[in-house]
């Protein structure tokens, strides 16, 4: 066991308070950024904030990728800190990294290429296709930053800095508060770019968020090194990391992924209908931070202390976590219910949108519980090398009852399939995650005395 291993020793529930605060406030600044995006669009007209709308789940799933590259270079690090092998753990780091950009590369051109063929196909057109065009063809060009501030994260949690990796979400997410009003509307004479504005924002969150999560990641205990490339078995530590990043990819961008097929079902309904949709599961995604950031913390813990075989912990880890997504899901829940028309006001003067985005918290809210644990379980898959089984469960989530449930019920219920689909989904996701978890991680005895 590394000294480096520090998530092996001490409590479990420190580590995970520890660990999880810092990611908490990451998360929220991210997810921020989307509602600050959505806040001055939205003062831009009706159609901008409906386009916005079709941009989020595909700017998501986007995103979603860098989760997997995170996801596959704190797992594999994180796994060889635990089982004290140093080199590789510095290899796989520096291999992340690298990953990441060429990543970020190849999907910028495709998606440059491709973006209008891409929102033709979620059902977009005229104005709204337009104005997708305008967001996404400068968001293209600074994508492979995303994926780099992605592989220093993944370096970062792994070690346990997650107040590092704090720093480098609240460079990215500062930037664009600053830049979002002035580029989007105007200010100080200037006369904004409009929707263009927010995407100009974002790739300043970009150059900052990279630059910051380099220099922190020079400054910790396993920095980037070409050097530590040399000597070692380069596609074994290439095949390590993306065994896990390339289905975590795809387990994160399925989610988002479904919520575009249901905002395509929702276009039929009317531009309320989409903007109402927007509005909400920005707010959603607000509410549900604390769950997302304890699926970020778990990974390291249960991946440092699986390397080490210590299995007791992993136990101990998931099942106070599970308990926190339960608590945690249900007081979301009520809150944003009794007070889902305020905050669905805050964000549209139109009356239709505000009705549909109050509709729509008023059904999903009761599933938040439901989608912490699933999280949490897909967390705790990557980090013991089971990232398969994490994608499986997200493909049969919307696949085999997201999408056909709200495409049966359409017709008799409207939008109501659509949100009543995404709680059933999260339900029967849930318990299916928690059952394969406990399996998996029952069935492992071999556990060292405590420290």
């Amino acid at each position: 066991m590394s000294q480096k291993a520090k998530l092996t020793r001490g409590s479990i529930t420190g580590h995970l308070v520890r660990q999880t605060s810092p990611l908490i406030i990451g998360v929220t600044a991210m997810v921020s950024i989307g509602l600050v995006d959505a806040y001055f669009v939205g003062q831009l007209g009706a159609t901008e904030l409906a386009a916005m709308s079709f941009i989020f789940p595909v700017v998501t799933a986007l995103s979603s990728l860098g989760v997997g590259v995170m996801a596959g270079t704190s797992s594999v690090v994180s796994r060889a800190l635990g089982a004290g092998h140093d080199e590789r753990a510095s290899r796989c780091a520096t291999l992340g990294i690298l990953i990441g950009l060429a990543t970020g590369l190849a999907i910028a051109a495709a998606l440059f290429l491709g973006h209008d063929a891409l929102f033709t196909l979620l059902q977009a057109d005229g104005e709204m296709l337009r104005q997708t065009g305008l967001y996404m063809m400068p968001y293209a060009l600074g994508f492979p930053l995303l994926l780099t501030i992605s592989g220093c994260n993944g370096v970062l949690r792994a070690q346990g800095a997650a107040k590092s990796s704090l720093v480098v979400s609240i460079s990215f997410a500062l930037s664009n508060w600053v830049l979002d009003p002035i580029l989007i509307g105007g200010a100080f004479g200037f006369p904004g770019f409009g929707i263009a504005g927010a995407a100009y924002a974002t790739i300043g969150g970009f150059v900052l968020g990279a630059g910051v999560g380099f220099w922190l990641v020079q400054r910790g205990e396993i920095p980037f090194r070409l050097s530590a490339l040399k000597g070692g078995n380069l596609a074994q530590g290439v095949k390590d990391v993306a065994r896990v990043a390339v289905p975590a990819a795809f387990t994160n961008s399925i989610n988002p992924v479904g919520l575009a097929v249901m905002t395509a079902f929702l276009a039929k309904a009317g531009e309320a209908a989409v903007g109402g949709f927007g509005v909400g599961g920005r707010l959603q995604m607000l509410a549900v931070v604390p769950l997302l950031g304890l699926s970020g913390s778990i990974g390291a813990i249960v991946g440092q202390n699986w390397g080490a075989e210590r299995y007791d912990r992993v136990r101990a880890a998931m099942l106070q976590a599970g308990g926190f997504c339960v608590a945690y899901g249900m007081f979301a829940a009520l809150v944003l219910y009794l007070a889902r028309f305020w905050f669905a006001g805050l964000f549209s003067e139109d009356a239709a949108t505000v009705e549909a985005a109050a509709r729509y918290l008023q059904i999903s809210v009761w599933g938040y519980a439901a989608y912490g644990l699933f999280i949490m379980g897909n967390g705790s898959f990557n980090a013991i090398d089971h990232a398969s089984t994490a994608l499986g469960l997200s493909l049969a989530r919307v696949l085999i009852i997201m999408v056909p449930f709200a495409a049966l019920l359409q017709g008799a219920w409207g939008a109501d399939a659509v949100y009543g689909a995404e709680l059933l989904a999260n339900v029967i996701g849930a318990a299916a995650s928690m059952a394969l978890a406990w399996y998996l991680v029952s069935h492992r005895r071999k556990d060292r005395a405590p420290d």
